[in-house]
């Protein structure tokens, strides 16, 4: 709970909550706020992604305020939007969505929570504590979560979104500014899952990753996943906006992991982006139809490296931002 409540002394903060639906849908819930911002300053993002991602919905609303209200021990918190409701976090962990709009109602309380990892609580580790521009935290790889759901201009939802259990992945940012230019990557199958985010800041480029797979838990993150000075000795980084792909090699003096990550064109949606000034329309695409490929290999200290595991997600979420998004700040929103 500790990195997962607010940090009231940052410039921008940003809660992204990610639910796969029973139907295979999947619904994107963003509360953000940039509280000095001079334009829009606070936003509730809400959108609907059915199989067919030609029929997203989506509402993003500029609300009048957003406020953090500590509400118990354990850092326990409160996000009140009026004139809309709240998300909300108790000391367990445990978080109730109740958001009720003319375009939309979702409320939601989870049942579960799949932690980063059992003896790490957070991709950064100790990055976290450090005053860095940017943080990242990943405070359920999922979680169950019981549902109801309508959205009046879709009358026709199928019924098993309207109401049961999804699963939700749920994490935060929180920094002086958005990264000049990002990648993010979320899969999760059962116990299976990979999250990776990463991209440029302060003229370097650093990814923090972790994959999960029958006992298997791996996690890179700086000195090893880091290009600085234009040197990388442990990475190697792809991104290819033209072929929507993502390609990312890293490795330790032992283990190494490789990436893709590929997304049809057409099944992208736009999503904006905080800044200083407020937020900026248009400055993410992402798309949940990925296609994700994951090879680990091991090595003795001298020794040729070894495949030991393959795995893929189809499903999985695949985001551009920035400097890797062509479309940042156009009028075009589908892609």
């Amino acid at each position: 709970m500790e990195h997962f409540a607010p940090h009231p002394s940052a410039v921008f903060e940003g809660y992204y909550s990610k639910f796969t639906l029973p139907s295979g849908a999947s619904l994107a819930l963003i509360i953000c706020t940039v509280p000095r911002a001079p334009k829009r300053p606070h936003m509730v993002s809400f959108t609907y992604v059915p199989q067919d991602a030609s029929k997203i919905f989506q509402k993003e609303l500029w609300v009048d305020n957003l406020e953090f209200v500590p509400t118990g021990p354990k850092n326990a918190f409160q996000l009140r939007v009026p004139g809309i409701d709240y998300m909300k976090c108790d000391p367990d962990s445990t978080t109730h969505y109740k958001l009720e709009h003319a375009d939309f109602t979702f409320h939601g309380t989870t049942k579960t929570r799949t932690p980063w990892a059992e003896h790490k609580d957070t991709p950064e580790g100790l990055l976290v504590y450090l005053p860095i521009p940017l943080h990242w935290h990943v405070h359920s790889l999922g979680s169950e979560c019981a549902f109801d759901l309508h959205i009046p201009s879709r009358p026709n939802l199928p019924k098993v979104d309207t109401a049961g259990t999804a699963s939700v992945h749920q994490e935060k940012n929180w920094a002086q500014s958005f990264p000049s230019a990002h990648i993010w990557i979320q899969a999760r199958d059962g116990d299976r899952g990979f999250c990776c985010a990463g991209g440029k800041v302060l003229g370097a480029e650093a990814y923090l990753l972790g994959y999960r797979n029958a006992g298997r838990d791996i996690d890179f993150r700086p000195p090893f996943a880091l290009k600085a000075l234009g040197i990388a000795p442990f990475m190697a980084v792809k991104v290819d906006w033209e072929t929507r792909s993502f390609e990312l090699s890293v490795q330790s003096f032992r283990q190494k992991i490789v990436v893709r990550a590929d997304a049809p064109k057409g099944s992208f949606f736009s999503l904006s982006s905080p800044f200083p000034e407020g937020h900026r329309e248009n400055f993410l695409g992402q798309s949940f139809q990925a296609t994700l490929r994951i090879e680990v290999y091991e090595s003795g200290w001298f020794g040729p490296w070894e495949l030991v595991q393959e795995d893929r997600f189809e499903g999985a979420a695949l985001e551009y931002g920035g400097q890797y998004y062509p479309l940042a700040g156009s009028d075009k929103k589908r892609n």
